[in-house]
């Protein structure tokens, strides 16, 4: 007996809906091998190589899914749309697929403890572990801790024995995933590893984070450093503090400290300095000093999105770090020791370093100030015009009357 052709279409269509719901795709279906570049979007031609090889292995995966592909890159190179492909090409062949970050994987089985969760722990876990062909995105990106690295570990270990299909998507390298997860990921009987493209000096940070929209407009032809409702003086001191934030964009060097009331103009400089860098498409971070130190404190958070340490390395190894509004953080015992962990790092390793204060010299730690006042690597400079949103008025006395110099020829 032979189904008619219109029941064979209303079955097809019905198994589709149901992959698709199974698959946990959501909006992601829109991400298919029609709509990617085969060799990238990035610029470089070695990178481009990375991409169509790893294209190219992943479209043979979605002809014949076995064993593990890995694909490493930033975020945004193309490596959670090259996996995503892949499911959708299975599910469209009507073949089930599995896709989770490994975030939500976590938050979910935390919440199928929940006595209300509408699925309980053990049979999520199964269903993960037995998938037919599992997507993990974004592993290594979830917390660093030793119930989501068991649970992680265990979920791997099972598909890896049991070898099942597994496409997984990191950012850091698989150095950091830890040896038990690095010796299955490089196991080449059962593992194919993809660089896409590293993270080195043309991934680094090189645009705006998020909240940041203001910064994105200070530029050195935004400041005005010819006010002229201000005494000579402070006009003289703007020029000379516009000319060497202009310097040390064109060469980012030691360290420059910026002083001075709020609205004088030192967070403009900065910034600008930043938007320098980033339209010669090099690499610099701004970091607001309390958020920086809020950010520290959620990423010890079993939901946090990113670890502590890559949150803590990427503002002590960035090329070039803006630090603004130092002093301003809460002056807790925790906080003066991460923010010393900072300075003394990046003062030893002679990382270019922009500080912007309200504060004196005399007002911060001890340890702190003696490498912020260093003459072999930093500059200090004490702006004396007061707040651009204010009137003519004078401003108040300075905290500081000293300016300290570097000493080029000690660099």
């Amino acid at each position: 007996m032979v189904p008619c052709q219109c029941l064979c279409k209303t079955s097809n269509k019905r198994r589709q809906i149901v992959l698709e719901k199974y698959s946990n795709i959501g909006s992601l279906k829109r991400l298919t091998f029609d709509n990617m570049i085969p060799h990238g979007r990035s610029g470089s031609a070695a990178s481009q190589k990375k991409f169509e090889a790893a294209y190219k292995a992943a479209r043979e995966f979605a002809v014949n899914p076995q064993g593990w592909l890995v694909f490493i890159g930033p975020s945004g190179c193309g490596k959670t749309h090259m996996a995503v492909a892949i499911a959708n090409e299975r599910i469209n062949k009507g073949f089930p697929v599995f896709f989770i970050t490994a975030a939500d994987l976590l938050d979910h089985l935390r919440s199928a403890f929940n006595p209300e969760s509408e699925i309980t722990y053990d049979k999520l876990f199964e269903q993960v572990k037995n998938a037919p062909l599992l997507i993990l995105d974004d592993l290594g990106t979830h917390s660093d801790k030793p119930w989501s690295n068991e649970k992680l570990d265990q979920l791997l270990n099972y598909r890896f024995n049991n070898e099942l299909p597994t496409v997984i998507t990191t950012t850091p390298p698989i150095e950091q995933l830890g040896d038990r997860l690095v010796n299955r990921i490089s196991d080449p009987r059962l593992s194919s590893v993809f660089q896409i493209e590293e993270e080195g000096k043309e991934t680094m940070d090189r645009a705006w984070s998020d909240g940041l929209e203001l910064q994105k407009n200070m530029t050195f032809a935004s400041f005005d450093w010819k006010r002229v409702n201000l005494p000579q003086g402070q006009r003289d001191n703007l020029e000379r503090v516009y000319r060497l934030a202009f310097e040390f964009a064109k060469s980012p060097e030691g360290w420059l400290v910026l002083q001075g009331v709020t609205g004088c103009g030192k967070t403009h400089l900065a910034s600008a300095v930043v938007n320098y860098q980033y339209q010669a498409n090099k690499p610099a971070l701004f970091i607001f000093v309390p958020e920086f130190l809020d950010h520290l404190r959620s990423a010890f958070n079993p939901d946090s999105k990113i670890s502590y340490d890559q949150l803590f390395e990427k503002v002590k190894n960035t090329p070039l770090l803006v630090l603004d509004d130092f002093g301003e953080q809460a002056a807790t015992p925790w906080a003066k020791e991460k923010l010393y962990q900072v300075i003394n790092s990046r003062y030893n390793a002679r990382l270019a370093t922009i500080i912007t204060t309200r504060c004196s010299l005399d007002e911060i730690d001890s340890p702190i100030r003696s490498r912020f006042i260093d003459p072999k690597i930093s500059v200090t400079f004490a702006i004396e015009a007061p707040d651009y949103r204010g009137d003519s008025s004078p401003p108040p006395a300075p905290r500081r009357t000293r300016t300290y110099t570097r000493s080029k020829k000690n660099i």
